[in-house]
């Protein structure tokens, strides 16, 4: 859970974009934001962490996959929740994915591209899509 920022603004989130076996990781929260339910997992970043970084600690403490930052897709102030969330593209390194943190989350699915509109009927930002255009295979 994270906290409110110093100045009183809510942290800025990094979410990890992964992607492994032609498929993309989804996490389902317990708690929706607004018509939020499945999401990439995702965090505050904390001081001193890269975007990078938090992506990477937050796919591991939500899913217990290890990954590494490939790269950032892009940046914007999310139309539903209104916080900052910066987009990490991130490559698996190894574990199965399972829920890691039961109080946050429900389900997990490793979906393909023609699914995704079942989980994301509103679609990704720009760029996230146009990054999972490239890299998921067309069913």
């Amino acid at each position: 859970m994270s906290t409110p920022a110093p100045d009183g603004q809510q942290p800025t989130i990094a979410a990890a974009v992964i992607v492994h076996e032609g498929k993309v990781l989804l996490v389902k929260r317990r708690v929706s934001e607004g018509s939020l339910s499945w999401q990439f997992p995702a965090g505050a970043i904390e001081p001193g962490e890269t975007p990078g970084e938090a992506a990477a600690r937050e796919a591991k403490e939500e899913t217990g996959l290890t990954v590494a930052e490939s790269q950032v897709l892009g940046e914007r102030v999310h139309p539903v929740t209104g916080r900052v969330m910066i987009y990490v593209a991130c490559e698996y390194v190894n574990g199965n994915a399972a829920i890691g943190d039961m109080d946050e989350l429900s389900s997990l699915i490793w979906a393909a591209s023609s699914s995704l509109r079942t989980y994301a009927p509103h679609g990704f930002h720009p760029a996230v899509q146009a990054y999972l255009d490239r890299v998921l295979p067309t069913e």
